[in-house]
């Protein structure tokens, strides 16, 4: 995907919005505040939370690495414009992202956000 693709998927997804945070990072979250991507990260990367039990694998992968300041919250990098996974796979993963992220929500704020996985 290229990056005008990867800010229109996200932006496809319940409740997504964009803002724009620390020089030129887009961070796309859900309920106001709660990330669950960021395009440009450290420069031309993005960067993404994945399930806690899949990190290890993703990080030993060429290409993904963990997230400077988010790995504890299992968050990985990889390049933006090169992304080491196909369109499918990057399209499934960030869906997953904000789907973790909807699911730490109040059950109130949850309605409407959750999808079929």
């Amino acid at each position: 995907m290229t990056r005008e693709e990867i800010f229109a998927f996200c932006l496809q997804l319940p409740g997504a919005r964009v803002d724009y945070k620390w020089g030129s990072n887009q961070v796309f979250s859900v309920a106001h505040n709660k990330m669950f991507a960021i395009v440009d990260f450290l420069g031309d990367n993005l960067a993404f939370k994945v399930d806690d039990a899949l990190f290890l694998g993703y990080t030993d992968r060429p290409g993904i690495r963990p997230a400077p300041y988010l790995a504890r919250a299992h968050w990985i990098s990889m390049s933006g414009s090169q992304p080491p996974l196909s369109d499918e796979e990057l399209g499934e993963l960030l869906k997953r992202s904000h789907q973790l992220v909807v699911r730490r929500l109040s059950k109130k704020q949850q309605v409407g956000l959750l999808l079929d996985l």
